[in-house]
């Protein structure tokens, strides 16, 4: 079929991830190829780069799929040969444990688990508790849509498949309860093996580009708190994928993300459609599932990503109860969440009620404590302000932390902002930004 649509493909085998498929793509409509593939679960990892990576390994299969479709909306592929061989692969699982399938069929099964897979990961579908039974692991959630039914599961990876349906959660959960009372935990179970080789496939990385390419400016190093700010949305997926300790609730409205720990003690509300500037995140913690709020915090749509995920890491860094308790005030706390600037040469001025901590070779970044708000009876107003940015090519960012924030957590931020380099790509190409780590690692600091 001759193509209609100025637009190019090119299939090829995963750079790293032995069964995934990357799929690049060129042309001035090259969109519409990559509307295509999103369509049909394909992640995007980079510009015009997507990768499918599945927990059932027939990605070839559905890699040589995607190219009938395209190829029939009038989108030229190109399947390299490397993978066209995996795609003409005969291949079966060892010690399958439904030997009378056949192929297809086997194919057929696999692919309902990646479903199940698929709707837990994004979102769909919430894992209530789960449970070891066996040599395997069994579960029970609820489908989030509505009339969405709750169902049991048995199994894992390619092999897991809805064993039961309920009406409702309670009920589902009464009868999940009733034979996996011992090994019952809350949430979804750890990921397995596969998943996380998924996530990392599906993981955003760099692929080898022609020489037109090389006649761009080279990445320069920055300080992270000077580096544009990423992809909030990407963040926000791989930290759910990454923490099966916190669900992904939406609302009705699909204008926010809820992120919610376990112990329902942790909550992140996440705004997709934020204005420039304005707050994107909003952290909170609570002294129980039903009680007073303890600490919260706030952060622009132009934060760093990397800094933005160093904080989401320090929630998930510890025990949630202890993260959530009021951290008081004091000469100690203040000692600890600063410790990380004085080590970096940071020096620190007091105006008024204000005590500001900057960076030497830099006024345009800076960490602030309101003492007036601190000691306030009511936290409407931020103690603590984390500030960055300030010109044309790195527009301001602020974190806000009330203050009772967990001093533990405003030690793993400071320590990114002082000693983290970021690699800033040139501002007319897409950015994504690699860590460097400083002389030291950042300490795995906990109260």
């Amino acid at each position: 079929m001759t193509p209609t649509i100025d637009a190019r493909v090119r299939l090829d085998t995963h750079p790293t991830h032995p069964s995934a498929v990357q799929a690049v793509l060129t042309g001035p409509q090259s969109r519409v190829a990559l509307v295509a593939l999103e369509a049909a679960d394909w992640s995007v990892a980079a510009t015009n780069v997507l990768v499918l990576a599945r927990i059932d390994h027939e990605e070839p299969y559905w890699a040589a799929d995607a190219a009938k479709h395209l190829t029939a909306e009038g989108i030229a592929v190109e399947v390299t040969p490397r993978l066209q061989e995996a795609i003409d692969e005969e291949w079966t699982w060892p010690n399958y444990p439904m030997p009378w399938c056949t192929r297809s069929e086997i194919r057929e099964v696999s692919d309902q688990a990646q479903k199940i897979h698929d709707a837990i990961r994004h979102g769909h579908l919430l894992i209530h508790a789960h449970a070891r039974d066996g040599h395997t692991t069994v579960a029970v959630g609820t489908y989030l849509h509505r009339g969405g039914k709750s169902v049991y599961l048995h199994g894992e990876d390619h092999l897991r498949q809805i064993a039961d349906t309920f009406d409702s959660p309670a009920e589902a959960l009464v009868a999940f309860e009733k034979v996996h009372a011992a090994e019952m935990r809350p949430g979804p179970a750890p990921l397995t093996d596969t998943e996380r080789a998924a996530i990392a496939a599906r993981s955003v990385f760099d692929i080898t580009t022609d020489k037109s390419e090389r006649s761009r400016p080279e990445p320069e190093t920055v300080p992270v708190y000077l580096a544009d700010a990423g992809d909030h949305q990407a963040l926000l997926d791989a930290f759910l994928n990454t923490h099966g300790e916190f669900e992904r609730w939406r609302t009705w409205s699909d204008d926010t993300t809820h992120v919610v720990h376990e112990s329902l003690v942790l909550r992140a509300e996440f705004i997709h459609e934020a204005d420039p500037d304005d707050t994107q995140w909003k952290i909170a913690a609570y002294e129980s599932p039903v009680g007073e709020r303890t600490w919260h915090a706030t952060a622009t749509t132009t934060v760093p990503v990397e800094i933005m995920r160093v904080l989401l890491e320090s929630l998930a860094s510890t025990d949630a109860v202890e993260i959530a308790t009021y951290d008081y005030i004091s000469e100690a706390s203040i000692t600890e969440a600063t410790r990380p600037l004085a080590d970096a040469g940071w020096h620190h001025t007091i105006e008024g009620h204000t005590i500001c901590w900057q960076a030497p070779a830099d006024l345009r970044i800076s960490m602030q404590l309101d003492a007036f708000a601190a000691h306030s009876p009511h936290d409407a107003l931020p103690a603590w302000t984390i500030r960055g940015g300030g010109d044309s090519n790195s527009p301001p960012w602020a974190l806000h932390f009330s203050p009772h924030a967990a001093a533990s957590v405003l030690h793993n931020v400071a320590f990114e902002v002082a000693n983290q380099l970021a690699t800033a790509r040139p501002s007319n190409t897409h950015t994504t930004l690699h860590v460097a780590s400083a002389s030291r690692a950042r300490p795995a600091k906990r109260r």
